[in-house]
């Protein structure tokens, strides 16, 4: 590694962990140590990547979804095994395409692309070379899934993660002999660590079902790490423990359905990332008869209550039978990605450094250039057809040391007037209304 490279490497780490740190606290190259005598580690290279990542796809999708009733429907409807299996018989996985897959999340601004490889089901998207004969391979589909995925990732500039269960309804051992079956997960698991080239993270879920048990964690990520060292690893705590932490090796806390909160990083011995995982509605399998689904503001705004705290969206999509991504979900993420594109250094670079507003507002650094996310704004036009208010005026924003000479709407290049006070660190930005036939749900101001 050249010394170039190698300083780069340092000064990124660096600033990732400045840029989540308290006010006051001062930089080495390997901790940021505080008055008080805590300290912030400074993220591995791989945690730093991945929250750069900043937002991703997450998919939903097996066996369940050609009865389109969630991905929790052979539990809740206590289907026998024997009838579930039947779903097997047709399965064809003829629309599913990792390639387009990838180009949507692409198009979204999604970064990565998280898939159930196999869910609670038992059912695995991949060949599992002889462990079990519940697999893609035993289909009419005749082919592994991961393996598409990962291909059309790659060749989109998507990176592949993995979703793995860790809870089984299908196999016997998970209730009669878990070591059986811990040792059943972890073939499992190096199988997808040693058949698909670099993947970006494993995604696993379940630990919650037997809250008291031994799930040797120690020795599935030990797995992983001989195997792929600079794989994320996740293990969902479930929605009535967001942001708790787990294992050491664990790399990212995660928030189901649920705003993350700031990650308070002093005095732990390492760094761990956090991500909100979503649905667009209240499942993560497809449901046939739901009409109730988010829309690009939900997403927007959720995207940017994630990132004022520094944490990732994964956002989920639940794909048809035959593994397409439904048009009315496809749409949304769309016109949600046009918002990114618009925003892009402030969404993928931005991190929070101490810039806080008035309600949801908030301001992150990006490399030394500071961004102001202003909520609530309504649309300036005439009387005759503007309606409500245009939540113009005001907006004031502490911990700004620094010298401002400009500020400006990033959508339309407007310049906006302010005052400054450099000894209380706070800017007062006069902030317009949207002009007539538009509105950006989260208006970025852009300081210089």
């Amino acid at each position: 590694m050249s010394i170039r490279r190698r300083r780069f490497l340092q000064q990124t780490a660096t600033g990732c962990a400045l840029a989540m740190a308290p006010a006051g606290l001062l930089v080495d190259s390997t901790r940021v140590a505080a008055a008080d005598g805590d300290a912030i580690p400074v993220p591995e290279p791989r945690i730093a990547r991945f929250e750069r990542m900043a937002y991703g796809m997450f998919i939903h999708w097996g066996l369940y979804s050609q009865l389109g009733r969630g991905e929790w429907v052979m539990h809740r409807e206590k289907i026998p095994k024997a009838e579930y299996r039947k779903l097997r018989d047709t399965f064809t996985a003829k629309a599913f395409d990792g390639r387009k897959l990838a180009r949507t999340a692409r198009v979204a601004g999604m970064k990565y692309i998280t898939l159930t490889a196999r869910h609670h089901d038992g059912f695995s998207l991949y060949d599992t070379r002889g462990l079990s004969e519940h697999d893609a391979m035993h289909t009419p589909a005749g082919r592994d899934l991961i393996l598409d995925f990962v291909n059309g990732c790659r060749a989109e500039g998507i990176t592949p993660f993995l979703y793995h269960t860790t809870l089984d309804w299908w196999q016997e051992s998970f209730e009669t002999d878990f070591d059986a079956y811990l040792d059943y997960l972890r073939k499992s698991v190096e199988i997808l660590c040693t058949e698909y080239g670099p993947i970006g993270g494993f995604w696993f879920d379940g630990n919650w079902s037997k809250k008291n048990a031994d799930w040797k964690e120690g020795e599935l990520y030990k797995t992983i790490r001989r195997h792929q060292p600079e794989a994320i690893i996740v293990n969902n705590t479930g929605l009535s423990h967001r942001g708790a932490l787990g294992h050491p090796e664990i790399d990212s806390v995660t928030f189901e359905q649920g705003r993350p909160t700031p990650r308070d990083h002093r005095g732990k011995p390492k760094y761990v990332a956090g991500e909100m995982c979503q649905t667009m509605n209240r499942h993560w399998g497809i449901g046939k008869n739901d009409f109730a689904y988010m829309g690009p503001p939900e997403i927007i705004e959720n995207l940017c209550a994630c990132r004022k705290v520094g944490a990732n969206y994964l956002l989920n999509v639940g794909p048809t039978a035959e593994g397409a991504i439904p048009e009315y979900e496809a749409a949304t993420l769309r016109r949600s990605g046009d918002w990114v594109a618009m925003h892009a250094e402030a969404v993928y670079q931005g991190r929070p450094a101490g810039l806080q507003g008035e309600g949801d507002d908030f301001g992150l650094d990006a490399n030394g250039t500071m961004y102001l996310f202003v909520h609530h704004l309504g649309t300036r036009g005439d009387a005759n057809v503007a309606v409500g208010p245009t939540g113009a005026g005001p907006r004031t924003f502490t911990g700004i040391k620094t010298r401002i000479d400009s500020a400006v709407w990033v959508d339309n290049g407007e310049k906006l007037k302010f005052e400054q006070d450099l000894d209380a660190g706070t800017l007062t930005v006069r902030c317009t209304g949207f002009p007539y036939g538009t509105n950006t749900v989260v208006r970025l101001v852009r300081l210089s």
